[in-house]
Order: structure tokens, then C-alpha cells, then sequence
């Protein structure tokens, strides 16, 4: 299965990169059309579709929402299916008035909110990794370092401005977390990724052609909110990952660690990076944290803090840069990661560039 173009705008306009990436989606759908070839859309519900009503066929909900849509894309392919797009529309910004926004956010009904709940899953991983609150805002800001590095880097690339984060969001909202660690920007967020068959890439002679050479999900069946312990222990992050290194017979993060490889980790609540990189085996233990992320950039994009990305939708976003970066680096492979609600939803997706 191949991705062969994907594009996103926020707030109604594309980066430069984003532009000729639209104009070559549109040219790939006609020339489908002429093909009578009709893609199958696989939806991101946006943050309207209330939290517990049905799902309907082919939609997708929480932040593991497009790693989700993809392994149903995979599905569908090779099943026989010629094309798939995975559609993400959210219109954070102009679309709610503020109290909309907070009632449609309240997932948990009237218990405690998403900064309350991930703080007390930080807590409880704080005492799993032997470690106390004082480190873990210290790591937390690292982290954080790193994405404005990358976010900088690819602002740069795209001849646009790296806009700051205002002070106030340098504040911590929870005893754990600061506005910056967290993320759900107000944004206008549309996004497009359209893949095929292999044999579908070579008829259109696609121009671009990223293959995804692995998928895999590690979901509990919870309820979230009374089932803290059994997410912090990320054995279904573990699944994920290694479900999909053994799909392309890698180890990822030694290829990573040697710079042969790019990734960009979920990275709303500092917990969720930190957890990723402990339990995926990049790091051994916190404390080598601090030098690893010295060393490397766990996101190519500056992440969902600085990158952004609304509601559901921040892992498409990051399928959709990662499609673009892959095709532009000397770099054979990417991963996205995906961690949807508290945590209890997990995807890894390893690309790779095309033979």
C-alpha cells in the first residue's frame, strides 16, 4: 500500500510545501476519476460528533483516529480496494464559541477533565520510574526544547514565521503540566491523505510514493477513567510498536539512534513522549533522557504543541508531514505514533521511502 499525496491547511491556508502538494492531490483524483476509480473516504470525526454517540462505518475517533483509519485503509487495499483517502475537517476555531468548545471537550462526563486525568497518569508513572515531580517538569521542559527546535527548523525550510508561544501558556494548568505541554490549539485543521494499491501508484506513475510498511494497534477495552494502572503499564504501546517493526522486520530504534530514521511521537502531556521512548526501548531509563533529546529530534514538525493539529486529527497531520518529509530526505524510514483518549488507545506506523 502506498501513500501517494497528502496535504493539510490550517486556518485556510497551506505551508508553501502544502500548496503543491493540494495542486498534485487534485491532479491524482482526476486522473482516478478518468480511471473510474472511486476512493473510499475514511473520515476523523471532528470534535462536534459527540464523544460517546455511535461511530458510524469508516469513521474514527480519539488521537489514535488516523493510525486507526490507516490500518482500515490496509484492510480495504488488500482487500481490493484501488484508493482510500483519509479525510480530517475541524474547524476549532471558527466553528465553536468557547463554552461549545469545553462542553464538547468534558469526554468524561461529569467526572474529572483531560488535565486532571493525565495528571494523575503522570503521577502514577512517576512512581513506576522511580522518579519525583521536580524531574519530571525538568524532563517535561526538555521535551519541550526539543519540539521548538524542530518547529523552528521546519518553519525555516518553509520561509515562514516561528510564532512563540504567548507567556501565559509557559504557566503550569495542572501541579504537573504547563499550557505548553499540552495541546489542542484553536485552529482551522483540514487534512488529506490518499493512498492505493501498489499497482494503482504505478498506473497513475505517481510521482510521489511512500510505502506503509507497517501498522499495528494496542487497544484496551476500559472504561479510562477507573483503569489508570492498567494504562500506565504501556504494554499495548509495546504491542503497537513491535506489532509493527516485526511487520518490516526492523528495529527502528536502532536505526533511529544511528540517525537512519525519522519519527514523530504523539506528544499532548509530556507523559505520553516520555512513556514512548522509555517502553519502545530508545531510552533504558529516564535519567538518559535528558542527552538522548540532546541528541535527537522526536518529532520532525515541532509536535501537537507547536505544530498543531485539532482535536482528532494532530496524527494526521503527522502522516501527512512525514509523507513530505520522507520524500525529501535521504532517510529510508518514518514512524508516526498515535495515543488516543488518556492513553488507552495506541498505533505505530513505520513508512518507508518506495523501492
Amino acid at each position: 500500500m502506498k501513500i501517494i499525496a497528502a496535504y493539510e491547511s490550517i486556518n485556510q491556508q497551506c505551508l508553501a510545501q502544502d500548496e503543491e502538494n493540494k495542486q498534485l492531490y487534485n491532479t491524482l483524483i482526476s486522473q482516478l476519476d478518468e480511471l473510474y476509480i472511486t476512493p473510499i473516504i475514511l473520515t476523523i470525526d471532528p470534535l462536534l460528533t459527540p464523544w460517546h454517540s455511535e461511530q458510524q462505518h469508516n469513521h474514527f475517533r480519539s488521537g489514535c483516529a488516523p493510525l486507526m483509519a490507516l490500518e482500515r485503509a490496509k484492510q480495504l487495499i488488500n482487500d481490493g480496494v484501488d484508493a482510500v483517502i483519509i479525510a480530517g475537517d475541524d474547524a476549532l476555531n471558527t466553528a465553536y464559541d468557547r463554552a461549545q468548545r469545553h462542553q464538547l471537550m468534558s469526554v468524561y462526563d461529569n467526572g474529572p477533565s483531560i488535565p486532571e486525568l493525565y495528571t494523575e497518569l503522570a503521577q502514577l508513572f512517576i512512581v513506576q520510574q522511580h522518579t519525583d515531580s521536580t524531574e519530571f517538569k525538568a524532563l517535561a521542559a526538555s521535551l519541550f526544547e526539543n519540539y521548538t527546535v524542530s518547529h523552528q527548523h521546519e518553519m525555516a525550510n518553509n520561509n515562514a514565521y516561528f510564532d512563540t508561544p504567548a507567556t501565559k501558556w509557559f504557566n503550569h494548568i495542572t501541579p504537573l503540566f504547563r499550557g505548553v505541554d499540552c495541546a489542542n490549539p484553536l485552529i482551522d485543521f483540514s487534512g488529506r491523505l490518499l493512498l492505493c494499491s501498489d499497482e494503482v501508484a504505478n498506473k497513475l506513475n505517481a510521482k510521489q510514493q511512500i510505502t506503509v510498511a507497517g501498522i499495528a494497534l494496542g487497544l484496551l477495552d476500559i472504561d479510562e477513567v477507573k483503569s489508570l494502572d492498567d494504562i500506565v503499564s504501556y504494554s499495548h504501546l509495546q504491542q503497537a510498536y513491535h506489532g509493527a517493526c516485526a511487520q518490516v522486520q526492523i528495529d527502528f530504534a536502532a536505526l533511529y539512534k544511528r540517525q537512519h530514521a525519522l519519527m514523530e511521537v504523539y506528544t499532548c502531556y509530556p507523559v505520553v513522549p516520555m512513556a514512548f521512548l522509555i517502553h519502545c526501548g530508545f531510552v533504558d531509563s529516564l535519567t538518559e533522557l535528558p542527552e538522548f533529546l540532546q541528541q535527537h529530534q522526536i518529532t520532525i514538525s515541532g509536535g501537537m504543541n507547536l505544530a498543531r493539529g485539532a482535536w482528532n486529527n494532530p496524527a494526521l497531520s503527522a502522516l501527512i508531514r512525514m509523507f513530505q518529509q520522507l520524500n525529501l530526505s535521504e532517510k529510508p524510514y518514518g514512524l508516526v505514533h498515535g495515543n488516543g483518549g488518556i492513553g488507552y488507545r495506541q498505533g505505530v506506523t513505520i513508512l518507508s521511502k518506495a523501492n
